[in-house]
């Protein structure tokens, strides 16, 4: 019994250390992020000063080889410009542009574009029109490139945080894009990457085409 109660004791004693111990050595929860309200007027002001004369006035580039941003998915407008300014997408001009923009700016911007609204495109090669439909729609099954419509959606308006918005895009921005996927230019996208490497300048054609067209 002198033997039980003092084994009683001994655990009655170590009881609160050992509470203490596991209560320090218990990970703390995460801290919960707080986004911050994109300020539109600011936005508006920094887009006004820096891009307005390559992507026009409400973001509806009038210049085929500058792209469309107007209503793009700001989560996808912020991570260009971030890569842009450290350098992982390479463009010397745009580089430029986003090395003057803290990231509060690169929100401010993204979000005032999305608030415009985007002018629809159309297609202009006619003859390759359907062959751009069947890659957007359905792949090309036998060199297993998935269908562009899988994450950009049948209209091309994307998936906003994941896949950008296409649908009205120049053509020829975006067969220049997809041809810098392909050659190694661009290499912010390993699923662009692996998906264009397939892919002959004929195809990349009617693709971009027949997206310029999507509404």
């Amino acid at each position: 019994m002198k033997l039980l109660s003092s084994l009683l004791l001994a655990a009655v004693v170590a009881a609160p250390a050992f509470a203490s111990f596991a209560q320090e050595a218990k990970p703390a929860a995460p801290q919960a992020v707080t986004a911050v309200k994109p300020d539109l007027a600011k936005g508006a002001a920094s887009y006004g000063a820096l891009c307005v004369a390559c992507h026009a006035a409400d973001g509806n580039s009038l210049i085929p080889v500058n792209p469309k941003l107007a209503q793009q998915h700001p989560e996808y407008l912020v991570k260009q410009l971030q890569e842009f300014k450290s350098g992982k997408r390479a463009n010397p001009t745009m580089s430029a542009f986003a090395g003057m923009l803290s990231d509060a700016d690169m929100n401010n911007i993204a979000y005032w574009l999305v608030s415009q609204s985007a002018k629809p495109g159309f297609a202009k090669e006619k003859e390759l029109v359907a062959l751009g439909e069947r890659i957007y729609r359905g792949g090309i099954a036998d060199r297993q490139i998935a269908a562009c419509a899988g994450c950009h959606s049948p209209n091309g308006a994307g998936i906003p945080a994941q896949y950008p918005r296409l649908g009205g895009q120049h053509a020829d921005y975006t067969a220049a894009q997809m041809i810098a996927f392909r050659d190694g230019v661009r290499n912010n996208s390993l699923q662009m990457t692996q998906v264009a490497a397939k892919m002959n300048d004929r195809e990349i054609k009617a693709v971009a085409d027949y997206i310029g067209g999507l509404r």
